[in-house]
């Protein structure tokens, strides 16, 4: 009877111990807006997950449906562009997508047609959707320098995004480099920037067009072998009042 009972416990907290493998990723207080905290959950370089206002957006869901482990289904789903690391068709059909908006440049739409969210979305560098539970979406350029059609990322192929909630514009950048669009942001309080050679730039062009837009807090992402620590030092040297917060997007 002991070693029956004692097999059973054993059995049970392994199960409790697999289901406890997959948490959700940790949060943080990205931004206070007017109509309550936007809370942020990095995933995985250049996936990640923000919460407001009982809305939840994921940007570029990859890394496979068990790294959203825990959190709620999305309502937006924002896909930048094609690449494998932004868009990845396993993770998307491994989520609950039933209920979400799927926002998309044209050449997303082409590869992946109709398939996920019960709405979708195809919008163009420029154009801008508001959604019914007060969520701005305008989706602005990303595309590498000098621009070319054989560029890893050519102009109007993909979305950078700025998402406006309540009173406060937090921009994605998606993949690109420091483009003149980019250095012309205003009112943006909150700044997801990449930097990532060979594919979209280095932490020097990087700082140098933050320093242009200034955002009140950046967060570098999508930034696999790159020295976010000199990012940030670059834009102190520059006196540029931006808080930098470097976190760990690659401990999955």
């Amino acid at each position: 009877m002991m070693k029956s009972l004692i097999s059973m416990l054993f059995a049970v907290s392994l199960a409790l111990g697999a289901t406890a493998v997959w948490a959700a990723p940790e949060s943080e207080n990205a931004i206070d807006t007017a109509q309550g905290d936007v809370t942020l959950y990095p995933v995985q370089h250049a996936s990640f997950v923000l919460e407001w206002k009982g809305q939840t957006i994921y940007v570029d869901p990859t890394h496979g449906a068990d790294a959203y482990a825990g959190l709620p289904t999305a309502d937006i789903v924002l896909l930048t562009h094609g690449h494998g690391d932004h868009l990845d068709r396993e993770t998307l059909d491994g989520l609950d997508l039933r209920k979400a908006l799927v926002v998309m440049p044209q050449a997303v739409a082409d590869d992946i047609g109709e398939t996920y969210g019960h709405a979708q979305t195809i919008m163009d560098n420029g154009e801008t959707v508001h959604t019914d539970a007060g969520v701005g979406i305008h989706a602005v350029p990303m595309y590498n320098l000098p621009p070319s059609d054989d560029a890893y990322h050519p102009r109007g192929w993909g979305n950078g995004y700025v998402v406006t909630l309540a009173d406060k514009r937090i921009y994605i950048s998606g993949d690109t480099e420091g483009i003149d669009e980019m250095r012309a942001l205003e009112n943006i309080d909150v700044a997801f920037v990449c930097m990532n050679l060979p594919y979209t730039m280095d932490v020097e062009q990087a700082a140098d067009a933050v320093a242009d837009f200034s955002p009140a807090v950046v967060y570098p992402y999508h930034y696999r072998g790159q020295d976010t620590e000199k990012f940030r030092d670059l834009l102190a040297d520059k006196n540029v009042a931006a808080e930098v917060r470097l976190r760990d997007w690659y401990a999955q």
